[in-house]
C-alpha cells in the first residue's frame, strides 16, 4: 500500500491533468466573481476552498518531471485543503453557508 500511495503522490506531472485542474479552478472563481460582483451575492466559502484545492494541483502538475518532490508536496498540500473543507463542514457547516 505505501508503494501505491508513493507512487501516485510523488508520480510524474501530468500536464492534460493540470489542464483539467485549471479549467476547474478557474470556473468555480468565474462563478463566485459572477454572483458575488454582479448579483451581490455573500461569497459561497465552499466553491473556494475547491478552488484552491484545484488551483495547488494545477501547480504541481505544472512543474517539470525533475521535481517530483515539489509536485507530492504540493499534491498532499491540496489534499490537506480539501480535508480541512471537510472538517469546517462537519464541526462548524454554517461557516460555509454564509
Amino acid at each position: 500500500m505505501p508503494f501505491v500511495i508513493d507512487e501516485t503522490v510523488f508520480g510524474e506531472p501530468s500536464r492534460r491533468l493540470g489542464l483539467v485542474f485549471l479549467c476547474g479552478a478557474l470556473l468555480l472563481i468565474g462563478q463566485q466573481g459572477y454572483y458575488v460582483i454582479l448579483k451581490g451575492a455573500t461569497p459561497f466559502y465552499a466553491g473556494l476552498f475547491v478552488a484552491a484545492g484545484m488551483g495547488l494541483s494545477r501547480i504541481a502538475e505544472s512543474l517539470p518531471k525533475s521535481r517530483r518532490r515539489a509536485a507530492g508536496v504540493l499534491r498532499l498540500t491540496a489534499i490537506a485543503v480539501l480535508v480541512a473543507l471537510l472538517a469546517i463542514g462537519f464541526v462548524t457547516p454554517e461557516l460555509l453557508l454564509t
